[in-house]
């Protein structure tokens, strides 16, 4: 992970934001070759979920067809919708206090083991990442002890790695920046969404939140959407789109972040037919990470146990994948597909409903002391009639939610590859190379002049002019061909276009798979066609 993060800043995929000033925890910016790779990837999503499906034919494994949509909702809304939704009260992660550092941590991040030395048997805690989580705690469990390195083996360390949540026996605990046992709070909530204020006075009247996601902005706009778009259940509507999230302890590089950037489809279905969309839509989201060059091996769809489950979610299945930071055996979520029923529109219409709701009843609008609804829905009707059937009712709802940024981590990841090829004279060299997928890659054709004479560079410019009208290209005439090679693998390009002697006298170049290494001639006018093929 060391490697990946080391490139990511060297070639310009990521950057700590505000770096100049120290950074700010939890923010990152996207390079040039990052920025790029991220919009290659929520134009494949959006391309392949929303703009070029075909709602007159029915997929594979489809119940019937459907339509698609697309929508772009503000990031500030009323905050009625938030305490609708259910964030206002629910949205929570739980949170310690360490009373000797004065820092703070989520409770089930905190990651430790059991050390002792004779009887005396404490459980040392770190934040560090998984990999230097046992070289952490023996340093610590040895500070603690007052061990020399000359007696090390007189401090037990356990194998099994546990987080502070599974602890009992909290007063024999070290916190991850504390000198002494026992400095742990109880855990209490803390409310993850940001606070901003509308208006120029700012009172309390005028508080409202960043989006912690962006799924209410579709629910809100659903009648719109029905009214404007002559869209039949059943149908989805997709939005890309900025969602931010006031983590407590953001980790992992990109993976748990402060700000990020979600492609979520909120897909309206019947009822009756709802278990079947669910299961549709949670084999089509993983086969779209496969095609995309996400190996099976890395790769699990975790369906959640009950306890898990949201208070609205009929059932949920996590897609996650092998993160390089995390223990083996361990898994990241990378998208998830939640069937919420009729919650978001229900509550939205009526008011925020209650998740003590008694079990296998609909739920009830919660009620304050007074006997009246807790917050107010818009009073709107968000239900649905059937224009062929008639029948009213308020639709189910899929909704697939996938995070840009940490699918373009897991591509990242995926894609670093450490392997050996013959240099001019024959000889093996090391090389780093990101195999990302063709439509995934930032640049997608690299043009070289061998030379920077006998009119190459002429001929290489024009190419590169030419074929920069039709996809992101670049151009490099510096050093050796040989480390231009070597330079475009590391920033993922499939593809290098080299002008040498022979184009002068037949118009072809020569076009290098990233891959494969295989060099093959082609003519300069078939180079569109050729290229056009090879990404698509």
């Amino acid at each position: 992970m060391d490697k990946i993060v080391s490139l990511c800043k060297r070639r310009g995929f990521l950057f700590q934001s505000s770096e100049i000033y120290g950074g700010v925890q939890g923010f990152w910016d996207y390079g040039p070759l990052g920025v790029e790779l991220k919009r290659n990837l929520k134009d494949a999503w959006w391309q392949d979920m929303i703009s070029s499906h075909n709602e007159l034919l029915v997929p594979a494994n489809a119940p019937t067809e459907f339509e698609m949509v697309g929508l772009d909702c503000t990031i500030i809304m009323h905050p009625q919708v938030w305490k609708c939704s259910g964030h206002y009260d629910l949205f929570h992660d739980h949170m310690v206090d360490c009373k000797e550092s004065k820092k703070r941590y989520r409770f089930d991040q905190i990651r430790g083991r059991w050390c002792s030395r004779g009887e005396q048997r404490i459980f040392v805690t770190t934040m560090a990442e998984a990999e230097q989580e046992e070289d952490e705690v023996r340093r610590r469990g040895m500070k603690y002890f007052k061990l020399r390195a000359k007696n090390a083996d007189e401090l037990t360390i356990e194998k099994e790695s546990l987080t502070f949540d599974q602890i009992q026996e909290r007063e024999l605990v070290l916190a991850p920046d504390a000198k002494s046992l026992d400095t742990l709070t109880e855990p209490r909530e803390f409310n993850l969404m940001f606070k901003t204020t509308l208006g120029a006075l700012g009172g309390e009247a005028d508080v409202t939140f960043l989006r912690p996601e962006t799924a209410q902005g579709i629910f809100v706009n659903f009648k719109n959407v029905v009214d404007t778009s002559r869209v039949k259940i059943p149908f989805g509507i997709g939005q890309v789109g900025k969602s931010f999230r006031n983590e407590i302890t953001p980790r992992n590089f990109t993976f748990r972040s402060r700000e990020f950037e979600q492609m979520e489809i909120e897909f309206f279905c019947h009822p009756d037919q709802s278990k079947q969309w669910y299961q549709y839509w949670r084999d089509r989201r993983l086969k779209w990470y496969t095609e995309l060059g996400l190996s099976d091996e890395a790769l699990i769809m975790r369906e959640h146990h009950v306890e898990e489950l949201a208070h609205y979610s009929v059932g949920t299945a996590d897609i996650e994948y092998a993160f390089p930071f995390l223990p083996e055996g361990e898994y990241g979520e990378l998208e998830g597909i939640a069937h919420r029923g009729d919650f978001d529109l229900r509550s939205h219409m009526e008011g925020k409903l209650d998740p003590n709701s008694p079990e296998g009843e609909p739920m009830q609008v919660e009620l304050n002391e007074h006997g009246k609804p807790k917050y107010k829905g818009s009073g709107k009707d968000l239900s649905y009639r059937d224009p062929i059937t008639n029948e009213r009712f308020i639709p189910h709802v899929i909704e697939p939610s996938a995070g840009a940024d940490r699918a373009a981590l897991a591509f990242l990841c995926e894609a670093y590859t450490e392997d050996k090829v013959p240099d001019d004279k024959g000889e093996l060299q090391e090389r780093t190379v990101m195999k990302l997928h063709p439509r995934l890659a930032p640049v997608k054709a690299a043009i070289f002049p061998l030379v920077k004479k006998d009119g190459m560079p002429e001929i290489a410019k024009d190419i590169y002019s030419e074929l920069k009208k039709h996809m992101n290209v670049f151009y490099d005439d510096k050093g050796a061909v040989g480390k231009r090679y070597r330079r475009q693998d590391e920033a993922g390009t499939p593809y290098c276009i080299t002008v040498d002697t022979d184009t002068l006298n037949d118009k072809t170049v020569t076009i290098r798979d990233r891959d494969s290494l295989e060099q093959v001639r082609i003519k300069i006018d078939d180079l569109g066609s050729e290229l056009g093929d090879r990404l698509s």
